[in-house]
């Protein structure tokens, strides 16, 4: 009875249930007013932020070749650290709403065309000179800069011109756009000194924690900034990540203590975690997804019948059961699912034999095709293309898997090698999502979808400023990944993350794993 009821009290400090529901509970299994009110207090008191202490996390997704350059960032630990040192002009909350960050206000012109952000005074960088409108400006402009390779290339391809005007920076787009703001949620869009000018792998930015180890594929860590402007975050004296790609590794580590937090929980074993005393999982469903990817502009995935026949002969059920254990969804080619507002329903792609030999037979091709894949590409991608394997063989199809060592996998394998396993942690529009991994001419279109048409239909939709007809839009464009496109996306997956004891203020967030990239700063150790 009395665990039964500590799970409610939490509940009804997270929101989730009302104090009075919660006391007709406890009457009802027979606890007294006195007990489950002493339930209450406890359970507040855990969720009262507690200052100090160093908070550790065992991450999987580092590797040597990582850097604090935010425009390089496309793993895990990077962009987690970096959650944690930097911020943007904006922020998305874990229900999808946007919240000022550098930023204190924006607004738009009628035409959505130009957008005014008013810049927050008094903010320090670790070195200890103030954040100004010129540092948001600067940064703006690196992103920009096709030199840069930034992740937010194409996201910043659509603005015309950004300039300061006093405490402001006003943003003119080439077209349209009521999503900008959420865009530059992007966590590529750290604002730095001089936006990074100088020396983009400097690590200094306004967040809660400065950097002082920097170990890549190894340790990161920081310390609390004293200069912080707000006070809602950064509890814990210092943080550090530790990079356990192994699972069995990770979690160990979690289980042993020597790390409060993990990410990347593999479903298969999540029955198992949830037996050991003080370790909870926090899973949240959201819009990541785990992919295979091909190069539509490389032999022999050019050809749009064999890609048509490697997405019929993929069995995506399997998978959502074998791999992810039930901690998802079926996917459906697209980047896209229910958890976007504007999302339209298509029907489904299902493992279909006959119309992958018969795409494949149309193809031409012959000989086997080669997939690689990592312990690090996704949990559990290893075995999903053995699974991809053998429900190709009967099609057909016959797919060599080649397993690549996670070390480099994210700078020597995904965006270069034309068929490979990958993942998207998904991004808070359908705009931001396209224009990040299916505009033509993004830095991160990882499987080469370079079409004009669909380009002009990305430009019109950020200018519809009617709901109804940008939804048609985005259904089209869907529609157009979906059968047309090299993204063979099998699942949606939960982010599955995990807790050790004495760790409070977790909270769910769909937005991305480990509370949105904001665990370290947000959680706290209770005493």
């Amino acid at each position: 009875m009395s665990k039964e009821l500590e799970f409610l009290s939490r509940g009804v400090v997270a929101g989730k249930l009302s104090r009075r529901d919660f006391l007709g509970r406890a009457a009802a299994l027979g606890a007294t007013a006195v007990f489950a009110n002493s339930l209450l207090s406890s359970a507040a008191k855990a969720q009262s932020p507690v200052k100090g202490g160093i908070l550790r996390a065992g991450m999987q997704g580092g590797a040597a070749t990582d850097s604090l350059d935010p425009a390089s960032w496309s793993s895990q630990v990077p962009y987690f650290f970096g959650r944690q040192w930097g911020e943007q002009l904006v922020q998305i909350d874990a229900t999808g709403v946007l919240q000022p960050a550098l930023a204190e206000e924006w607004g738009a012109s009628d035409d959505a065309k130009v957008w005014t952000f008013k810049i927050r005074q008094g903010v320090q960088f670790h070195n200890g000179k103030e954040m100004t409108p010129a540092d948001v400006l600067a940064t703006m402009e690196r992103h920009s800069d096709e030199a840069s390779k930034s992740g937010a290339l194409g996201i910043m391809g659509g603005i015309e011109n950004v300039k300061v005007d006093g405490q402001n920076v006003v943003f003119t787009l080439k077209e349209a756009n009521a999503d900008l703001p959420f865009l530059l949620d992007d966590y590529h869009l750290m604002i730095q000194p001089n936006g990074g000018k100088d020396n983009p792998t400097e690590g200094i930015g306004t967040g809660p924690y400065k950097v002082t180890v920097n170990e890549p594929g190894v340790r990161l860590g920081g310390e609390k900034f004293a200069g912080y402007w707000r006070d809602d975050r950064g509890f814990a004296d210092q943080i550090e990540i530790i990079v356990i790609n192994d699972a069995t590794a990770r979690t160990s580590a979690l289980q042993g203590g020597q790390v409060n937090m993990i990410n990347r929980v593999e479903p298969k074993i999540v029955e198992l975690i949830k037996r050991v005393p003080g370790v909870t999982i926090q899973n949240v469903a959201g819009k990541g997804h785990y992919v295979f990817i091909a190069h539509c502009n490389t032999a022999p995935f050019d050809n749009n019948d064999l890609r048509l026949a490697l997405k019929y002969a993929l069995d995506r059920e399997e998978l959502v059961q074998k791999i992810l254990f039930g901690y998802g969804s079926v996917g459906n080619d697209t980047p896209i699912n229910k958890a976007y507002p504007l999302y339209t329903e298509m029907e489904q792609r299902t493992f279909d034999p006959e119309k992958a030999a018969e795409h494949y037979k149309k193809s031409g091709h012959s000989g086997p095709v080669l997939l690689r894949t990592s312990d690090v590409a996704f949990p559990g991608a290893v075995d999903a293309a053995q699974l991809y394997q053998q429900s190709a063989a009967k099609c057909g199809i016959t797919l060599e898997i080649k397993r690549e060592p996670g070390d480099g996998y994210w700078s020597e394998v995904w965006n270069k090698q034309p068929f490979s396993a990958s993942y998207w942690g998904g991004r808070p529009t359908q705009d931001q999502m396209y224009s990040t991994a299916y505009y033509s001419k993004a830095d991160w279109n990882d499987t080469r979808f370079q079409r004009e048409d669909f380009d002009k239909m990305l430009f019109a939709a950020r200018a519809e400023l009617d709901v109804e007809k940008r939804k048609k839009i985005y259904a089209d464009m869907g529609q157009m990944v979906r059968d047309e496109g090299g993204v063979i996306t099998p699942m949606f997956n939960d982010f599955i993350d995990a807790t050790g004891p004495n760790v409070g203020g977790w909270a769910p967030d769909g937005n991305q794993e480990m509370m949105g990239g904001y665990a370290l700063s947000k959680c706290w150790l209770n005493a």
